[in-house]
C-alpha cells in the first residue's frame, strides 16, 4: 500500500521539500543558537563589558549553519530538471530515486544544521559566561565551538553525497 502511495506522489513534490527542510532547519538552528548564546552574552557583559565584541564570534558560528543551507539548498535546486511523466501516468522509478535523493539530502542538512546551531549555542552561551569569569577561557572554549560548528559541515558533505545520485532525466 505504501508503495502506491509513495509511486503517486510526484518527486519534484519530494525534491521541493528537501529543499525547503535543508533552509528551513538550518535556519531555525541558526535562530536558536543566536538566541541562546546573545541572551547570555548580554547578561554577562553586565559584569564584564569587555566579553561583547570578541564573543560576537559565537554568533557568527550559528550563523554559518544558516549559510550552510542555503548553499545545501541552492545545489540541490540546481540538480532537479524538468522531466514529463510516463505515458503510463506513473513516474519513472529513476526520477522517483532522484526525488527521494533530493529530499534525504535536504533532510539530512537540514537536521544537522538544527543541531549544528543548538550546540554552537549553548557552547558560546557557556562561552561568554566563562569569559566573564576568567578571560583565559575563551580561546579553550572557543576550540570547543569550533567543534559543534564541524557538525554542519559533516551534514553538508553527507547531503551532497547523497544528491550525487540524483539524475531527473
Amino acid at each position: 500500500y505504501w508503495g502506491l502511495v509513495f509511486r503517486h506522489i510526484s518527486p519534484y513534490m519530494w525534491a521541493s521539500l528537501g529543499c525547503a527542510l535543508a533552509i528551513g532547519l538550518s535556519v531555525a538552528g541558526a535562530a536558536w543558537g543566536i538566541f541562546l548564546t546573545g541572551s547570555s552574552l548580554v547578561g554577562a557583559a553586565v559584569k564584564a563589558p569587555r566579553i561583547t565584541s570578541k564573543n560576537l564570534i559565537s554568533v557568527i558560528f550559528c550563523e554559518a549553519a544558516a549559510i550552510y543551507g542555503v548553499i545545501t539548498a541552492i545545489i540541490l535546486q540546481t540538480k532537479v530538471e524538468d522531466v514529463p511523466i510516463g505515458s503510463d501516468g506513473e513516474w519513472s522509478v529513476k526520477i522517483l530515486k532522484a526525488g527521494y535523493a533530493v529530499f534525504g539530502s535536504g533532510l539530512c542538512v537540514g537536521l544537522s544544521n538544527l543541531v549544528c546551531g543548538i550546540c554552537v549555542g549553548i557552547v558560546g552561551s557557556s562561552c561568554a559566561l566563562a569569559d566573564a569569569q576568567n578571560s583565559t577561557l575563551f580561546v579553550k572554549i572557543l576550540v570547543i565551538e569550533i567543534f559543534g560548528s564541524a557538525l554542519g559541515l559533516f551534514g553538508v558533505i553527507v547531503a551532497i553525497i547523497i544528491s550525487a545520485s540524483a539524475v531527473f532525466k
